[in-house]
């Protein structure tokens, strides 16, 4: 292990410690690009609906954690705060007043996952289950 220069020790109490890729984490809301599953852009994230790839993705990965970003109003942030409650999912809202970033919404590991495209550019369209069949009868006399 390295020791550390009088300055250095110095540098790190004013500061805080030193971390692993400063402009990456205030990007990401906190964490690594390496470890997020999904991210969506604030404009997608203040639409009236959720996105069901964030709702496949926290039923696939119980173990994740939701980041939300803070500069958002709490309104637009609330359908992924309790989607994350009903599928059990940490969720932490991050403002940096310092940096502003387009990120709204990330779902990311605790760990590096290095997945290629984190980025969702369209919501998915829900398919509506088909009705449910109404016996021999309905079979019969079909409209």
């Amino acid at each position: 292990m390295k020791k550390q220069s009088v300055d250095e020790v110095l540098q790190q109490g004013i500061h805080g410690p030193l971390e692993t890729k400063p402009d990456e984490r205030r990007q990401f809301l906190g964490t690594l690009r390496e470890r997020i599953i999904l991210a969506l852009k604030k404009n997608q994230v203040t639409e009236a609906t959720i996105y069901p790839q964030v709702e496949r993705e926290m039923k696939k990965n119980p173990q994740a954690n939701l980041l939300l970003n803070g500069n958002i109003e709490y309104a637009a942030l609330s359908k992924y705060v309790k989607l994350a409650a009903k599928y059990k999912i940490e969720h932490t809202i991050v403002t940096n007043k310092e940096r502003d970033t387009d990120i709204g919404l990330l779902l990311a590991m605790d760990h590096a996952i290095d997945k290629e495209d984190i980025y969702i550019t369209q919501k998915e369209i829900s398919q509506p289950e088909p009705p449910k069949s109404k016996g021999l009868f309905a079979k019969l006399f079909k409209r």
